[in-house]
């Protein structure tokens, strides 16, 4: 239980951050945006509110980013597409609004992406058909519409 401390930001060596399962609340700390060295993120299942920090798009070595099973709020960050090493996307079971930003398209290593059962709307970005490497993807349980993508 508690809070994920603002200090967090200040372990600049962490690769490798997993507090799933552990009941914590508040918000995500903008300051994870300073663990430039992070591969691995997995905050699911808690009981995190509020918006994605933006900062997230510092991390430029992160290949795994999991926040799925929180209650958070808000748009996509569209910084989420600077992530170029990302490989595993699961942001699925929240709260989150608005479109899916067209950036994802440019997440070439992109093998896994959740964003199921949120509240998403708008159309599916056609440059999702880019991800050559995109294995698994799930967008159930949104308001999404229009056509899908063809390529």
């Amino acid at each position: 239980t508690g809070t994920i401390p603002v200090e967090i930001g200040q372990l600049q060596p962490l690769e490798w951050l997993d507090l799933s399962s552990n009941q914590l609340t508040g918000t995500i700390p903008v300051k994870i945006g300073h663990l430039e060295n992070l591969i691995w993120l997995k905050l699911s299942k808690n009981q995190l509110t509020g918006n994605i920090p933006a900062e997230i798009g510092n991390l430029q070595y992160l290949a795994r980013l999991n926040l799925s099973y929180n209650q958070l709020t808000g748009t996509i960050p569209v910084e989420i597409g600077q992530l170029q090493p990302l490989e595993w996307l699961d942001l699925s079971s929240n709260q989150l609004t608005g479109t899916i930003p067209v950036k994802i398209g440019h997440l070439e290593n992109l093998i896994w992406l959740k964003l199921s059962k949120n509240q998403l709307t708008g159309n599916i970005p056609a440059e999702i058909g880019n991800l050559q490497y995109l294995a698994r993807l799930n967008l159930s349980y949104n308001q999404l519409t229009g056509t899908i993508p063809v390529e």
